[in-house]
């Protein structure tokens, strides 16, 4: 998803200082406008005021913000860096404190739209941090996204981001549960699709991606690996607080049968062949 963020601020005419584990396409995305490629996150940060990265996990995060080559290193006075990815809350309340003791603004901005929303510049983001620090980058962000809320003090845009995966990975899963018992028991997926749409159970998520379903296509927009690492982190957060999380507990299985069956790296939707595999059964057309 980065890529594309950073190329939609490269188009829109602005000097962009450019990093990523894969330099090639930083190179290359430098070509495109007024971009420059750096060799470490620390070298973007001696020359931008503003910072924006996305990367995979809490560690990854950890090392761009923090490592010896990283932006804290470089930051400079005044400047706000905003991590988009999808983290740890704790981690990234002790990012928000390293940088605070420097003096340099920092945000947790995980963002939600997958791959598509990237690339047509209509990401959702939830934000925590200071809100004068957010008010100061978001004509970044509107170059990027679409829809901004604002949760509160740092880790409180990571909270947001979670409960919103947490949902939708549930929804996946009762779906995926409900189509295949309607398959075995002779219900034709189509119809039993046209009565999820057209009764108090229809969900737009759902009917993003039953058509996928339907069609065996689980091209990646998002990954399985990945929903199985934000909903281990929502349980992360619920034990800190004492919360049973039962649903969810279930569904983190049900992911990680679904990357042991090898399917780690395909779309959310394929989730649904382990249920199938045990039915005997195939939703599609």
């Amino acid at each position: 998803m980065g890529y594309p963020m950073a190329r939609h601020l490269v188009k829109a005419g602005h000097d962009v200082a450019l990093w990523t584990h894969s330099q090639d396409k930083a190179v290359e995305l430098a070509k495109e406008g007024q971009g420059v490629a750096c060799k470490t996150p620390r070298e973007v940060a001696e020359r931008a005021d503003f910072l924006f990265y996305c990367v995979g996990d809490s560690e990854m995060s950890r090392t761009v913000a923090l490592g010896p080559d990283g932006i804290l290193a470089g930051a400079r006075p005044g400047s706000v860096t905003a991590d988009c990815s999808t983290i740890s809350p704790a981690v990234s309340k002790q990012m928000h404190e390293a940088f605070a003791a420097k003096g340099v603004d920092f945000l947790d901005a995980p963002c939600t739209g997958s791959k598509g929303g990237a690339e047509g510049a209509t990401l959702t983001f939830m934000i925590g941090g200071a809100q004068a620090a957010f008010d100061r980058a978001k004509p970044y962000f509107e170059i990027m996204g679409k829809r901004f809320y604002y949760c509160g003090a740092g880790g409180q845009g990571l909270h947001a981001k979670l409960t919103q995966n947490l949902v939708l990975g549930n929804l996946m899963e009762a779906f995926a549960e409900g189509m295949v018992l309607a398959t075995k028991n002779g219900i034709a997926p189509e119809l039993m699709l046209d009565i999820l749409d057209n009764s108090a159970a229809k969900s737009s998520f759902i009917t993003l991606k039953a058509p996928y379903i339907l069609s065996r296509n689980f091209a990646t927009a998002f990954s399985t690996r990945w929903l199985h690492k934000d909903i281990g982190l929502a349980l992360e957060s619920a034990q800190a607080c004492d919360l049973p999380l039962p649903i969810t507990a279930i569904t983190h299985q049900m992911l990680r049968a679904a990357i042991a069956n090898g399917w780690g790296d395909d779309d959310i939707c394929s989730t649904i062949k382990t249920l199938e595999g045990w039915a005997g059964v195939e939703v599609k057309k």
